[in-house]
Order: structure tokens, then C-alpha cells, then sequence
């Protein structure tokens, strides 16, 4: 079924000259992608944004403004609360003659219309801007505060507890105060860079939290009441079923912030009190995929960059989820992706596009495996491979194939340091001298919370911390310790930003022979460190000197 929206502009578009067999099609596609029709038709490359805009402003008979350089006054921005500014996507950019001209989102959408019609209790006048305009348009005028929230809460404090039936419930989903609740959880967490946010249902309290450099922040908690409705508008944001609550379910929003696409890969898990739900935040506007951007120590950066330009061979990189292995991985195949080379990737999801990397999904449900994706690849004449994850025997003994056969691969795996990742290897089942054969570098990492730079304070740190760090004050030379005291800039955490520490085990002929003759982990490491591998110990220490991190963090991480 076409909504009123979408209708308008196809209408538009039709009259404007489009092919008609290819709106259709646009609509088709719509319909299977779940996309709005307004994003599809970009696509589709019926025009571009602002000739977009200028049809629907030359149908409306609409203004074009710029909400960014335009001078509003407070009297007419206080014509509309930010609640309602946020919901329907608008601006009050002028008063004339007393009649008030919004600038909306979505102009298209008459429902909206009516609605704002009777909420203001006037009629107005539509004005248009780019649509990535809106979203800091909308913060700089409209900051929430703590009574907004409370109004906010107030309002979903109303809905009913109980649901007859799917209709029911997706209609309190589709609420005005859900669907504002949900985009207001969403577009902060972008605006404080979450990688992460989390619904979870309790007994007595549905608790929202945000993780934001590693550490999870609780935000206030909505009504209890609230839990299905929210969880089932993120549902319907992702595209999956809100009648399925006995099994887990994964979908994916895509969203915009100030115009900028960005990513949510959602996860439902049913538990005793309801479902918990999990959107991780892939930010492409946040992410920077340099090895320069990395903060790694110079002289490894110049290692690592020797042995990511070799013919062959396996790289892996190491640590638990959460520390930055794909973004690690990322910025080494975005450094040498040159047209020369052909490079595939088999990723579980694929997090972000890379112009001339051919990247591949892994799909478990539709038997679309790591193992199927490397078999693939291998006649696919490529010259480096990425690999998201070794899981098992099968697909690291494709992958040593692969390496020895001429093809670089990368890849990561869960383990605590570098020289325990050939333990893992040898029992997962490999070979000592496939290892000895095809491995050329371990690199393992983990990100510690940046000490905040507006209120980094020094000081000289206790016997007590010189005792858990195992160092002495010789060595720390006099030198001071730093912590943040908190302030508005890191939230009252003392923290701001994140950075990493990392081993790099490079693999030379010595190493080779102890893995060959079954050599243990601590004797692989011993040797490492003696040929001059600094241990994530050793290089969080260095962090600590250089101000950059806390004793504590250094502490949790190693």
C-alpha cells in the first residue's frame, strides 16, 4: 500500500517527466528494501537532492531557506516546543504578518501537517531547507532539557499496559511519544558517539544505557509500561516481526545524522521480562580508516605497514570484541587498496563500504559461511583477502591454503596476547609448520579510555599504583600521572576518546622453530620480547607517561 507521501511525490516526479516504468520500479524497490521512497528515488538517480527539493518547492509554491545562515528570532522559535520540533522534523524559521513559516523534513507528509495544524492551533506556511540542515538546525535550536524529558516521560506514562492483539501494539508503537522517545535514544547516542546502546527489561524498571568509549552510561529511565511499545518500535525500524518474541531476531536500521548516513545493526534476545535489545551504532562519519589515526607507536606503525605490503602470507589481529580489530583491519586494506591489486573481504556484517574492495556478507542463515566465502574467493583471482573472523579449523586451514598459494590474508581472532594466538591456532587444529609456513605477524591490541583533555589533572602516583603497575619510581623518572577530574566536556567520567595498545609479533625464523617443535606460549613470548616486542603492558605504560590514559585503565586492560 502507498502512503500519502509517497504518493505525492510520485506524482510530482510523473509530472515533472520521469519515465513511468521506472517509477514503478522505484516503487517495487521500495516496497522490498523497506526504504523511504524519497531515498530510493535519489538512488534511482531521478535527480539529485536539491532538484529534488526544487520540484517539491515549485509544486507547494514553498520558500527554500538555509536554516544555518538564516536569522531567527527567539519569539518565533518559541512558536513550537522542541519535543514537537523534533518529532515532525521542524523549524519556525519566520513570523510575516502573523502568519508563521515552518520549515519542514518532510512537507510531503500531510498527516504531519494536520497534525502540527492542530498542536499550534494556526495554520502556517511551509518553507523547505536541505534535509542535511535539519538535524543541527534542530540542536541548535531546540536542545532538550530536563523538563522536556519529564514532559516526554509523562506522556509515555500513559500508554496502556496491555495489547489484544498486533494491530494494538503497532499502533502504540507508531505513537507520536514513542516515535519521538525512540529517535530521541537514537540520534543522542550518535550525538555522544555511542558504539553502542541497549534496551533491557527488568522486573521493577526498563533501563536505557549508552556505551560511549568502552564504559556504559545509564540514561533515565522511561515507564516500565513503555518496554513493548519501544522495543517494538525499534522492530518496526529494522524490519522485523513484532508478533516474534520467543526467538532472537537481527535487522538493521539506516538512518542520517545532519545528512550523513549512519548504520544500526539491531539484535533482539527474548529473557525472563521481556526482550533486551541491542543497536550497535556504525558511525561512517566517525570513523577515520588511517593507520595514521590509529595512535600506534611509530616505529611499530613502520612494521606494520612492511608487512601489510608483503606478497603473502597470514596477518592477524587479536583482542576481545570491542577492541578495535576492525577498525585496525580496515585502515590496513584501505592503505593498500590500489587498482593493481584485487582485494575481497567476507565479513559478519559488513560494517563499512570501502570504494574498490569487493566486500562479501556472511550470511550463517542462508548457509553463506566464512568457509563458503574463502572457497569463492579463491577463483576469484584476488591478491588479498580479509577474513572478519577465524572461527574454526575449516576456515583457518582454507586460509593457510590461500596464504600459501600466494594470497595475503587478514584476519582476527579472541585471544588474550600475540604468542597465545598460535596456541589457538594449534587447537583449532593446525599444523605447526602450516603455521611456521604462513603466518607473518600477530597483532594484538585493546583501546583504553583517553584521559579527557579539558580536565587532565597531574599528579604523583602512590606506592600502591607503582606496586599494581610493577614498576618503580626509577622508572618513572619523576615524571607525573595523570586523571580527569570530570567536567561538562567528558560527562563528569574524566575520560574523553579512546586509544589503543597494542604487541606486534613478527614472525622470524627463530619464532618459527619454537612453534614447529611445539615450543609453550610463555616460551614464544619470552623470545618475542627479547628480539624487541613490547608487550601491551609495556606500551600502556608509555601511554600512562605520555598523559594519555589512567593507571586504572592500563590496569583493566592488561
Amino acid at each position: 500500500m502507498i502512503d500519502q507521501e509517497t504518493q505525492a511525490l510520485y506524482d510530482i516526479l510523473l509530472d515533472a517527466g520521469a519515465d513511468e516504468a521506472q517509477l514503478k520500479e522505484a516503487l517495487e524497490e521500495r516496497e522490498r528494501s523497506g526504504k523511504n521512497f524519497r531515498d530510493v528515488v535519489l538512488d534511482f538517480g531521478f535527480c539529485n537532492d536539491s532538484e529534488l527539493m526544487q520540484l517539491i518547492a515549485n509544486t507547494l509554491g514553498a520558500e527554500i531557506v538555509d536554516l544555518l545562515e538564516i536569522d531567527i528570532p527567539s519569539a518565533t522559535l518559541n512558536q513550537i516546543d522542541p519535543t514537537t520540533a523534533r518529532t515532525y522534523g521542524v523549524v519556525a524559521v519566520k513570523m510575516e504578518n502573523d502568519l508563521l513559516y515552518l520549515a519542514m523534513r518532510n512537507p510531503l507528509d500531510t498527516t504531519a501537517v494536520d497534525d502540527l495544524r492542530f498542536i499550534l492551533g494556526r495554520d502556517f506556511q511551509v518553507t523547505m531547507a536541505p534535509d542535511e540542515q535539519f538535524d543541527e538546525a534542530i540542536e541548535k535550536y531546540y536542545p532538550l532539557n530536563a523538563q522536556d524529558m519529564a514532559s516526554m516521560f509523562g506522556e509515555l506514562s500513559q500508554q496502556q499496559e496491555e495489547y489484544e492483539n498486533e494491530d494494538e501494539l503497532e499502533s502504540a508503537a507508531n505513537s507520536a511519544p514513542v516515535v519521538r522517545f525512540v529517535d530521541f535514544v537514537i540520534r543522542q547516542a550518535i550525538k555522544d558517539k555511542a558504539s553502542d546502546i541497549h534496551f533491557e527489561p527488568f522486573e521493577h524498571e526498563y533501563r536505557i544505557r549508552y556505551r560511549v568509549d568502552g564504559a556504559l552510561y545509564e540514561l533515565p529511565p522511561p515507564p516500565k509500561v513503555m518496554a513493548l511499545p519501544i522495543t517494538s518500535r525499534v522492530k518496526i525500524l529494522s524490519g522485523l516481526n513484532i508478533s516474534e518474541r520467543r526467538v532472537p531476531q537481527d535487522g538493521r536500521i539506516q538512518t542520517k545524522m545532519n545528512g550523513k548516513p549512519v548504520d544500526l545493526r539491531v539484535s533482539c534476545l527474548p529473557t525472563s521480562y521481556g526482550e533486551s535489545v541491542v543497536l550497535r551504532v556504525l558511525d561512517r562519519t566517525v570513523v577515520n580508516l588511517s593507520l595514521d589515526s590509529l595512535g600506534l607507536d611509530e616505529a611499530l606503525l613502520t612494521k606494520f605497514r612492511e608487512i601489510i605490503h608483503l606478497p603473502n602470507g597470514i596477518l592477524l589481529v587479536t583482542g576481545p570484541t570491542g577492541s578495535g580489530k576492525t577498525t585496525t583491519l580496515y585502515s590496513a586494506i584501505n592503505e593498500i587498496n590500489v587498482v593493481g591489486d584485487k582485494i575481497l573481504t567476507a565479513e559478519d556484517p559488513v560494517e563499512y563500504d570501502i570504494d574498490g574492495i569487493v566486500q562479501v556478507p556472511i550470511n550463517e542463515a542462508v548457509g553463506m559461511t566464512f568457509e563458503k566465502a574463502l572457497r569463492a574467493f579463491l577463483r576469484q583471482d584476488p591478491d588479498r583477502i580479509l577474513v572478519g573472523e577465524i572461527r574454526d579449523f575449516i576456515t583457518a586451514q582454507i586460509a593457510v591454503e590461500a596464504s600459501l598459494t600466494g594470497h595475503f590474508v587478514f584476519s582476527t581472532l579472541h585471544t588474550n596476547d600475540a604468542a597465545s594466538t598460535v596456541t589457538r591456532l594449534v587447537d583449532m587444529g593446525l599444523e605447526p609448520f602450516l603455521i611456521c609456513s604462513s603466518l607473518v605477524g600477530v597483532l594484538s591490541q585493546r583501546l583504553l579510555r583517553r584521559v579527557c583533555y579539558a580536565c587532565k589533572t597531574a599528579y604523583t602516583p602512590s606506592d600502591e599504583e607503582l606496586e599494581r603497575l610493577e614498576i618503580t619510581r626509577e622508572d618513572v623518572a619523576g615524571r607525573p600521572f595523570y586523571y580527569g577530574k570530570g567536567c561538562q566536556i567528558c560527562k563528569n567520567t574524566g575520560y574523553k576518546g579512546r586509544k589503543a595498545i597494542c604487541e606486534f609479533m613478527v614472525m622470524n625464523a627463530e619464532l618459527s622453530a619454537l612453534i614447529y617443535n611445539g615450543a609453550p606460549t610463555l616460551e614464544i613470548q619470552n623470545k618475542a620480547i627479547s628480539q624487541g616486542m613490547r608487550t601491551m603492558r609495556e606500551d600502556g605504560l608509555i601511554s600512562i607517561y605520555n598523559g594519555e590514559t589512567s593507571v586504572d585503565e592500563v590496569l583493566r586492560y592488561t
